[in-house]
């Protein structure tokens, strides 16, 4: 094993995130591949939707209702969960700590209208899996965000202000070190700030769960097939992107191991995540990074030395931010966001076997709890994250109305995404019967039709990325260790912002 990969068996790369390997075990095999075979041929659907990750399988569900008899197929090129959606750290929060930025973006009413709608998505998750006998690990114990090193004091000042300001001021409290201590002890761990819209799940199990509920409700999902971008559709605002159209709807080509295929659809929702980054449409829109998670063996005994029982879920204050949760066998999932950014839009190894980001995870979880040096790190996986330039998800439509896409969660995407998918559903289903998607709720969210500013093109993008990146990774270890970052480190950590995106650290 290399010098820079965490102790264990924890290289990442090889194998399925373990959080998708312990849903598929559980699984009843009526539920596996032959539910949901690849793609081939000739078909049609009233609404077709590329990626069977949450947003797209929330979608579904919300389609179903709206739309009662309507063919609803999904298009999965890998199985549903395989994405981010199968790999986060599991982690449903609310936005109040974006209360900020989404006032700056839409006003400080619509603004608290988003903070409320994926507030209330937090405990949408919950029911709706108990409702439907998910066993996805729900446990809504709220969310502790931490300063770790001097120079993340009072990162969540702005947004607890804005709170109070909007009249919410319970949504997100600062607590002092000590109350942090009573959650969870740990050595290096300062003052911080209580989400109480927090929970934790086991994200494959949600995925699989709302995979299974969504054929229970006739949704046809094919796994295993590849959707072949094309730039000739809708020449879009955001440009085109799925398929010629032709007759009435949208033909989409697809390749599987069954063969090639055409599904025509008379309405297309995008939910891709990162991969969608790599299409003309959307680059432009989205900066793909990963992100990497390290699991331990389980310590319900060492929890409870930390007196880490209640299930909170915890982040640092860093941009480029550890996250961790317990399981139910007392295990420790912790990833950090300080991975490489990708070249326009590919997802290559470096977001699934760079064993140095998973080692960076690895140290930082040393850093948080020196008493574990000892503890056997059994698992690391990685995956990719879209990022936009103010952190926050968007619809876009085409402008023809037929392609509607949900892109855009920078991380942080298993409460959103019930949001988006809703929204996205409503936009769809308004369009062929000529109705407004203002008469939904759902489609009158500000996020609807609110493009995010534009990246540079490549090569710059990519170039960009990379120096700042460094930049912002050495700036917050310098931070941590206790010593001032360079002149040179420090200017370009902030240069993002100094342009006007709201990236890095301030």
């Amino acid at each position: 094993m290399p010098a820079d990969a965490p102790p264990g068996d924890a290289r990442p790369g090889g194998r399925r995130s373990w959080w998708l390997r312990e849903a598929l075990a559980a699984e009843p095999p009526a539920l596996r591949d032959d539910a949901t075979p690849p793609f081939a041929g000739h078909d049609r659907a009233d609404f077709a939707i590329l990626g069977g990750g949450y947003t797209g399988l929330w979608a579904a569900l919300r389609l179903a209702e709206l739309a009662p008899g309507a063919r609803i197929t999904v298009l999965e090129r890998d199985v549903c969960g395989g994405g981010a959606s199968g790999r986060n750290g599991g982690f449903v929060t609310g936005w109040w700590d974006e209360l900020p930025a989404l006032v700056e973006r839409h006003g400080p009413a619509d603004g608290l209208r988003l903070a409320r709608a994926v507030g209330d998505a937090v405990g949408a998750v919950g029911a709706w899996a108990a409702e439907h006998g998910v066993d996805a690990w729900y446990r809504r114990d709220g969310f502790v965000a931490v300063s770790a090193a001097p120079a993340q004091d009072g990162a969540w000042d702005d947004a607890v202000e804005a709170c109070a300001g909007l009249g919410v001021a319970d949504e997100y409290v600062a607590v002092t070190a000590d109350e942090v201590r009573r959650r969870v002890a740990s050595p290096v761990f300062r003052a911080g700030v209580f989400m109480r819209d927090g929970a934790t799940v086991q994200p494959a199990r949600l995925a699989r769960g709302l995979r299974r509920v969504a054929l229970e409700r006739g949704v046809v999902i094919h796994e295993r097939t590849a959707v072949r971008p094309s730039g000739d559709l809708g020449q879009a605002d955001t440009g085109g992107f799925v398929g010629r159209r032709t007759g009435g709807g949208v033909a989409i080509r697809t390749s599987s191991a069954a063969g090639d295929g055409v599904l025509v659809a008379d309405q297309v929702i995008v939910a891709l995540n990162a991969w969608a980054a790599a299409w003309p449409a959307f680059g432009r829109r989205l900066v793909t990074w990963s992100s990497y998670i390290v699991l331990t063996e389980p310590i319900p005994e060492r929890l409870a030395e930390f007196g880490w029982t209640g299930g909170e879920g915890i982040v640092d204050a860093r941009f480029t931010l550890h996250y961790a949760r317990t399981t139910p066998d007392g295990r420790i999932a912790l990833g950090g966001g300080g991975g490489r950014a990708g070249f326009g839009g590919r997802i290559g190894r470096a977001f699934t076997h760079d064993a140095g980001s998973a080692a960076r995870a690895a140290a930082g979880l040393r850093r948080w709890f020196p008493s574990l040096a000892g503890v056997r790190i059994e698992d690391a996986w990685g995956g990719p994250i879209d990022i936009t330039a103010d952190h926050l998800p968007f619809v876009a439509t085409s402008r023809d109305g037929r392609v509607q896409a949900g892109l855009g969660f920078s991380g942080n995407g298993v409460g959103p995404s019930l949001v988006v998918g809703r929204a996205l559903a409503a936009v769809a289903a308004a369009a062929p019967v000529g109705t407004r998607a203002a008469d939904d709720p759902w489609g009158s969210l500000p996020l609807v039709g609110a493009l995010p500013r534009a990246f540079p093109p490549e090569p710059l993008r990519y170039l960009g990325a990379r120096v700042i990146r460094e930049a912002i990774v050495r700036r917050e270890l310098a931070e941590e260790e206790g010593r001032r970052p360079g002149r040179v480190v420090a200017a370009l950590s902030r240069l993002p912002r100094r342009l006007g995106y709201h990236l890095g650290p301030g």
